[in-house]
């Protein structure tokens, strides 16, 4: 008589594959995680946004004369891509604020993956570094009244007065804020000083669609240039 013998179940590991669920899979939340990695909401095209785009805490400050000039010049190419749209931004030292309109949340998302490649490529082409350059997934507040609007607008192009203000105690001077789109803006209660030579050669942003960004905020009163948002 043969005599059977059970085969033992050896524990082995599935084979590494590509795509499906897997442990560990996915982008790693950055150092200070500003928003969850869920799904976007959707929005209407008609509403714009105001969104936040964080990078490390390693890098020098991106308002650097040379970086200024890298990122306007890659931004001004991405600020058009037929259902999206770069109104108005502001670089400050460890972030960016982007005013932008979209035909949907899919088309926000490419445009941001635009816009955050080349923000990384020209940080790492004008520090001489290599690796990553964005701290997290960008930050999203959809825009929904001519009020919210206003107020995107003003903390965006004169974002660089709130942080001198929390810095130093006291309003800075007003001025254009060379690191951001205020050239292009069409809406200063009396113009701001500044480079008089500023809006020379192509524009740099796209103009808007949207009712609240074209029209409706001016509801509320044209934007002071010596405002401080946030205080």
């Amino acid at each position: 008589m043969k005599s059977c013998t059970s085969q033992l179940a050896l524990e082995l590991r599935p084979p590494p594959r590509w795509g499906g669920r897997r442990e560990g899979a996915g982008r790693k939340a950055g150092a200070r995680p500003r928003d969850p990695h869920r799904r976007r909401a959707a929005f209407p095209a008609r509403f714009p946004c105001h969104l936040t785009l964080r990078v490390r805490r390693d890098l020098p400050s991106l308002r650097s004369r040379r970086l200024v000039t890298e990122l306007r010049r890659r931004l001004r190419a991405a600020s058009e891509r037929r259902r999206f749209r770069l109104i108005h931004y502001s670089i400050q030292a460890d972030h960016l604020h982007l005013i932008v309109e979209a035909a949907n949340a899919q088309d926000l998302g490419r445009g941001m993956k635009s816009i955050g490649a080349r923000v990384a490529r020209a940080v790492n082409r004008v520090f001489a570094r290599r690796g990553p350059v964005l701290a997290d997934r960008y930050h999203r507040r959809v825009l929904r009244t001519p009020r919210e609007v206003r107020r995107a607008l003003a903390y965006v192009l004169l974002n660089v007065r709130k942080h001198w203000r929390q810095r130093f105690g006291v309003a800075p001077p007003v001025r254009l804020d060379e690191a951001s789109s205020g050239r292009w803006f069409d809406g200063w209660r009396g113009a701001p000083a500044g480079n008089p030579h500023a809006r020379a050669g192509p524009r740099e942003v796209a103009g808007p669609r949207t009712w609240l960004l074209a029209a409706g905020w001016r509801r509320h009163g044209l934007i002071d240039p010596a405002e401080v948002p946030g205080i």
